[in-house]
Order: structure tokens, then sequence, then C-alpha cells
């Protein structure tokens, strides 16, 4: 009966709910639709994000063209010409898909134009570049891109001054000039740029300053002037500065392994070799460091040899050599000088004066004509000097740092035929032509060597250079100088010498023979103004010799790169006395850091170099100062040592006594501490128990 009246109940709620969903379907139909005032919290962007990314944009199809104002308006006789002028200044920067002249009824055109990239890159690329070049007198470019114009259409009526920015500091770049003791810094690289250390050459011993892991993936390299340390990466260059050596500008350029500074630290050239395999990819840039904006970039064909440019002293110009032509280009326009190279048919190499706008280039003997040593002068390009060189095998130039003498090395045959039309040498001998530039007419010296030439080396400061000649087995050095108005002389010739390298220091007067590579590390320190050997020593399979700016130390140093063990470096006076050794694992270089020119006249450095034994007392006092300290330090040092060490046997000993009664306890009443090994008195029981038994059955 109970199971039934449950039935009917379900029975009749399943009617009703039936009669509520037809009530609903017949009379009233449901309504989705908000109410009145109703707000919607939830965004389209949250709802449909992935697909409102793909929603076209009004920009899309216009990003990759620019508008070029400022362009000739010719006639349809002109038209071709003019696009072929267009397309070689703007094909450079990527593959141009469309472009447009508007035109007049008369089918001139309107001076802009519109120009359509592959890709948007290419458009921004062309903007930053071209913005402002100037084609000639009377044109210059006015480049932006199509986008643009909503935002200067936008520009409202009435102006408003910017909010002012809060200054960030870069920190003092300068500050290592102002080094109370005038130490100098170096840094230290270890193995692919894994450990970076910056030192402080301070005495008696080095403090280290900055030490990163990682900071670079290949090298560093100071700017010419020290201002910055230069770090490689994969995705470019790094400049860091500063007390703190914080960050101060990156250039970004994919794959660069090269890079160089201008002398006035002004610009920066970057080189990637693999972008040449590249053709959307830029293999040369310069970049202005200041800005760090990219000033101009450059393609390049066939193999380069590094540095591609060369620079003026003042970073005025910078040329490079190309299939018998030199082009030079000025700053900061970046164009050629007078818009033209010079034809040098056989140009083989050139190089820059260091103190004027002067270069000197050779070129190469053609059939009858001579080959020639040339002085040109920039920017008139005035030939001030030329010299006739015959049976010429080869040319190196080297300039005096002061830039008051040139010399060039010069390779030469002693014997000549004719064969089937066509002249045959054989034989070497060599000389030197030595050009006076701040005598009139710039006369030339001449100094002939019959022996194989290994080094050449001016003296930085002074009028003396140095050559090591003569067969491996007699090998001599030989130092020649040079007064104004008088022949040049011979000074001193050391024979039966084992090097092959020569190490002027920075400040003149001391040399370091040094031989490296396969002649093991030999090292002789020599005083040039009398000539004396004031130590010759070794450093075994040393790689590297670098003075620091002073002149007062050098370093010698075994590198990863190029020998297989015995990393590391030594540090020594410039007499030749060691101060230091340090091995690393996996050293790769040591580099001082540059000074700039000192802002002294000459005048009062001849006062100071007349005076310098008043200051000696002065310096030799605050040296005593310092080694007195030092020796201080290193005795409470060892004083602290000590008292630590009598502190913890102190406590040993107390706690021994404490523990006394306990032993006593332990060992039957009997002070085996007191007793003498010959009295002692104590029987000594062992002891046998098992401990364990373990069966392993072997299969």
């Amino acid at each position: 009966m109970a199971k039934k009246k449950v039935e009917d109940k379900s029975q009749v709620n399943g009617d009703n709910t039936r009669n509520e969903i037809e009530n609903l379907s017949t009379d009233d139909e449901p309504n989705f639709s908000d109410p009145e005032g109703f707000v919607d919290k939830i965004s389209d962007e949250e709802l449909l994000g992935d697909i409102l990314k793909q929603k076209p944009k009004e920009t899309d199809g216009v990003e990759s063209v620019i508008v070029v104002d400022g362009v000739p308006q010719v006639g349809p006789e002109r038209m071709e010409k003019l696009q072929m002028v267009i397309n070689k200044v703007f094909c450079k920067f990527g593959t141009i898909v469309n472009e447009y002249y508007p035109k007049t009824e008369n089918g001139t055109t309107k001076g802009y134009i519109f120009l359509e990239y592959a890709s948007p890159v290419n458009a921004i690329d062309a903007v930053k570049i071209t913005n402002n070049y100037k084609l000639d007198k009377n044109h210059t470019f006015q480049v932006n891109l199509f986008t643009d114009f909503k935002k200067y259409d936008d520009i409202p009526d009435e102006w408003e001054p910017p909010k002012p920015q809060p200054y960030v500091s870069q920190g003092d770049l300068h500050y290592y000039l102002l080094e109370p003791d005038a130490y100098d810094q170096f840094v230290v690289s270890c193995g692919s740029g894994s450990m970076v250390q910056v030192w402080l050459n301070s005495q008696p011993e080095p403090t280290k300053l900055e030490s990163r892991d990682r900071w670079t993936e290949t090298y560093v390299k100071w700017s010419p002037l020290g201002t910055f340390l230069a770090t490689f990466h994969s995705q470019g260059v790094a400049l860091w500065g500063g007390p703190q050596f914080t960050k101060y500008m990156k250039f970004r350029h994919d794959g660069v392994e090269f890079a160089d500074f201008s002398p006035c630290e002004k610009y920066l050239v970057t080189y990637s070799p693999h972008s040449s395999h590249n053709s959307e990819q830029k293999a040369l840039i310069i970049w202005d460091i200041r800005m760090g904006i990219e000033k101009r970039s450059f393609s390049l064909e066939g193999p380069a040899v590094w540095p591609i440019f060369r620079w003026s002293h003042d970073d005025k110009y910078f040329a490079r050599i190309g299939h018998d032509i030199l082009q030079v280009y000025e700053t900061p326009s970046f164009g050629l000088l007078e818009k033209k190279s010079l034809k040098l048919p056989g140009i083989r190499d050139f190089c820059w004066s260091p103190t004027d706008n002067i270069l000197a280039y050779w070129v190469a003997e053609d059939k009858d004509v001579p080959a020639r040593v040339t002085l040109l002068e920039i920017p008139n390009r005035i030939d001030i000097r030329n010299k006739n060189l015959f049976s010429v095998a080869d040319c190196k130039i080297h300039w005096q740092k002061s830039g008051d003498y040139l010399c060039v090395k010069v390779d030469r045959y002693t014997k000549q035929r004719i064969e089937k039309n066509e002249r045959k040498y054989s034989g070497m001998y060599y000389n030197f032509e030595i050009f006076h530039m701040r005598e009139k007419e710039i006369p030339v010296d001449s100094v002939e060597v019959k022996e194989p030439i290994h080094a050449f080396a001016w003296e930085p400061v002074g009028m003396k250079f140095a050559i090591i000649h003569g067969e491996q087995a007699n090998i001599s050095v030989s130092f020649y100088g040079l007064k104004t108005g008088q022949a040049l002389s011979l000074l001193k010739k050391f024979e039966k010498k084992a090097c092959n390298h020569l190490f002027w220091s920075p400040a003149g007067q001391f040399i370091v023979l040094a031989g490296l590579g396969n002649m093991g590390g030999t090292l002789e320190f020599v005083d040039t103004n009398d000539f004396t050997i004031m130590n010759s020593t070794d450093h075994y399979e040393t790689s590297d010799v670098e003075w620091d700016p002073t002149g007062r130390y050098v370093v010698t140093g075994v590198s990863v790169w190029k020998v297989k063990r015995d990393w590391g470096y030594w540090i020594w006076t410039f007499q030749g006395k060691v101060l230091k050794r340090e091995n690393l694992d996996r050293f790769a270089q040591l580099l001082w850091r540059p000074r700039p020119p000192t802002l002294l006249s000459v005048k009062q450095q001849k006062d100071i170099k007349k005076n310098l034994k008043k200051y000696y007392a002065q310096f030799e006092s605050k040296d005593r100062m310092r080694m007195t300290k030092a020796s201080k330090e290193l005795i409470e040092k060892r004083a602290s040592l000590m008292k630590e060490f009598n502190e913890h046997r102190d406590q040993r000993i107390q706690q021994w006594k404490e523990q006394k009664t306990r032993r006593l306890e332990l060992r039957n009443n009997i002070d085996t501490d007191e007793l003498d090994s010959d009295t002692k008195n104590v029987e000594e029981e062992v002891v046998e128990f098992f401990i364990k038994e373990e069966v392993v059955v072997l299969d």
C-alpha cells in the first residue's frame, strides 16, 4: 500500500513539471536579451584574445611603404635616369616590390615618390639612413614612413611643453684618470670569456676591481682612449664604462666577430664575416657611439682583411681599398669624398699619418712602370711626395707615432731576366726608405740591408728605430738614429740574439727583445740611451708582451689561444725584475687600459723631466710608506692569526681539564694523563665477540 502511494506521488509531480514546460512553450517564450542597464564586465580580449590577434589592422599593407620628398622634378626624357639613381640609393636596404612616381599633367614628377619594400624592417632602415641624405647641392631627401602621416595629422593645435625626464647619470667615464697614485688598470680574460676580471696595478699587490662570469662570449677590447670596455656576444657588441662598469650602449649585429673604434671614439665599426652568405644581413656597420644609432652599412665581396676601414687621426675621414681604387669617406655624411673614388691601378696598401690628414700608399710595378710610394693630402687630394721604386716584390708602411717620420720597408729582387716576353726575378735584398715629414720638400734617406728582415719598430717617443735581421742561425738587432738635417746613422748592433719581436716602451728609451713562438720565450730588457742590457731572462713559451701606458711595467703572457699548457702571466718592471707570477686556468688575454694623450704642453713636460730630482724624494717617501704599510698589514695579519690560534688552544686545554673527572671514571680512577710511559701500570685486556655472519651463495 505504501509503495503504491509513492508511485502515485511521483506521477503527479511528473505531470506538473510537464504542464509547466508546456505552458512556457505556449504562453511565455524564453528571453535571452540583457536586461535594461546591464553592463558586460568581460572584454572581447578575454573571450576572443587569440582570434582578435588575427584581426586586420589599418596599417597592414602600408607599413613597408616610405615617402621620399625632395626628389628632383624631371620630365619624361630624364625619368629613366632618375629611377636608376633612386634605386641605387634605396635598393641596398632591401627588395623594392613597388614604386610610384606622382606626375603633373605634362608628365613632370612632383618632387616626391612612394616606395614599397618587401619587409617593414627594410622600410625602417631606409628611413633611418636616408633621411636628410644629400643627393646634390640642390636636393636633400626627407624620408618618412607612410604610417607616420597619421601621427603628424594628430598633432594638437596647442603646443604643450614636454614633461622633464629625470636625469640618469651613467657615471664618470674618466674616473680612472683621477687615481691618486696614477695606478693603471688591466683586464684579464680566461677561456672564451668564461671569466673576465679588471685589476688595479697597485703596489705591492694588484687589487681586484671587478670580476664577472660570462661577461663576454669570445674576447674583450678597450677603446683607444680607455673610456669603454667592449664585450662580444652572438647578438652584437656591448660597451661598459664608469666605476661599476655599467652598460653604456649596445649595438645589435648578429654574428659579430670583430669591432674597431675610431681614434677619437666617436664611431664603432662592427663586422660579421658570416653575413656575406645572407643577402638580407649586413656585413659591416658603422655606429655612432654616443647616440647608439647606425650611420651606414656596407656589403663586402670577396675576402676581407681586418681592419677593413682605416681612420684618420681626427675621425673626419676613413678609407678602404677596392679593386684598383682607394675609397675615402668623410664624416658625418659618411659619403664618398667628392662623391668619387680614387682610381689607382695596382694599389696594394695604405696607412694614415697618426697626426695629420695625410695617407701613404704604394702601387705595384706594371711592366715598364715602376712601383711608387705616394703621400696624399686629404681632403684636397694633392700628392705632396712621390718615390719611384724598381724591382719591388713587396712594401710595408710604418709611421712614427708623432708623425715626424715615415718608413717604407721595401723587399727587392736582385736579379731579373726575360723569358717569353715576361720578366722573371730571383734573389732578394731589402732597404728602408725614410721620409722626413717635417722638413722642406720631404727628403728621403735610404738604408740597404742584404739580410732578411724579421721585425721593424719605431721608438714611440724619440728618433730611433730598431730592426731584427739576419739568417736564423745568426740573428742581429740594429738600432738607427735620426736627427734633423743629418744623415741616418747606425747607433748600435747586437749580434747573435735569439729574438724575433721588438716591443718599445710607450715612453721610449726602453725596449724588450723577445723570442716568441719556437724561440721559447727569451727576453732581453735594453736601455737604448747607452744600450745597456739590464736583464737577460725568459718566460717559457711566452706568446704575448704588453707594456703599460706609462712604460713602468711590462706583462708577458702564455695564452690558451696559442699554447697548450702553462697558462698565465707575469708582471715585470721596465728593468726586467719579476713582480708577480700568476698561473690561471685557460688564461686568454691581458690588456692594459689605455690613457688619453696628456693635457700638459711640451714645455710643461720638459720642465717636469728637468726637475724630476726635486720630486724624487717625495715619490721615494711615498713608496717607503706604502711598503711600510704593507709590512705593517702583514705583521698585523700574522698577529691576528696567532691570537686566534692561542685562543683556540686555550679553549681546548680548558675543555680537557673539565673532562678529567669523567676520564678518571672511565679508567677506574687511574690518572693515565699524569703517568710516564715507563711507569704506567695499566692492564690491557683483549675481548673478542662475534658480530655477524653472512652466507652468500655463488651461482
